[in-house]
């Protein structure tokens, strides 16, 4: 059975996994370096759309032409929206999937929480990540680091199930007008396996906290503790049995 330093090790190992996956899918399109410009949520053939590329992909950050099979992405705004026809993005409605026209407040509200409930939970994650060396040894620490793990998951579950709501809804939308579409296989990968390795994590931090010096805590203070007192109290038997005889 795992102790308390195996499970502490174990969450950290788990939330570690999870943030750089995170760190990736957040960072993605910010630089046209590998793996950063491989990471999309969304790409749609737009060439018949008047002023956009004949490829587009859309990050956290851009709206992104494709060349080579890559992002090649210009300056970054921070929690860009995906909002086609809105001139954020494409600035018109021709051949622009009338879905977009009709539900731009449903595209651009929902991209738009992505980006904040995903830095909130990066801030968790890595509040976790710390503590969580302290967890290996303190049973309290332990609970600490299973709350905010906990808490890191809340948010990371709640900005993939709006990112695979609002993109998967869009690849249908341009698909259904003609426009081959596809979500982004490793911006969905990485988001879905962070909220399974941030669940182990809290998992594995509130079990450790939860065990007792007995379970296999760590007990080496009440040992010595105990120690020295039973000596003492042996060396005072023997005392009063010397002074008896």
């Amino acid at each position: 059975m795992l102790g308390r330093a195996g499970l502490g090790f174990a969450g950290l190992f788990w939330m570690a996994s999870g943030l750089l996956l995170m760190w990736f899918t957040f960072l993605g399109g910010t630089k046209n370096s590998n793996p950063l410009n491989r990471i999309y949520f969304l790409e749609a053939a737009t060439s018949n759309i008047p002023g956009a590329p004949a490829t587009s992909r859309w990050t956290l950050w851009n709206l992104c032409p494709v060349v080579d099979g890559k992002n090649d992405c210009g300056s970054n705004t921070p929690d860009f929206p995906f909002d086609p026809a809105s001139p954020r993005n494409f600035g018109t409605d021709v051949n622009v999937p009338s879905r977009f026209v009709q539900h731009h407040n449903h595209y651009f509200v929902t991209s738009r929480f992505i980006f904040p409930f995903m830095l909130i939970a990066l801030f968790f994650g890595v509040l976790s990540f710390f503590t969580g060396f302290i967890a290996m040894c303190v049973r309290v620490v332990g609970h600490v680091s299973g709350v905010f793990a906990y808490i890191a998951l809340t948010f990371q579950t709640i900005a993939t199930a709006m990112m695979t709501g609002v993109f998967v809804q869009g690849r249908n939308a341009f698909s259904r007008n003609g426009q081959p579409s596809k979500v982004g296989p490793m911006a969905f990968g990485f988001m879905w396996a962070s909220v399974v390795l941030l669940f182990f994590s809290a998992l594995c931090y509130f079990w450790g906290g939860s065990l007792r010096r007995e379970d296999g805590g760590y007990s080496g203070r009440e040992q010595r503790r105990r120690g020295f007192f039973s000596s003492q109290r042996s060396s005072s038997v023997r005392s009063n049995k010397e002074t008896n005889v």
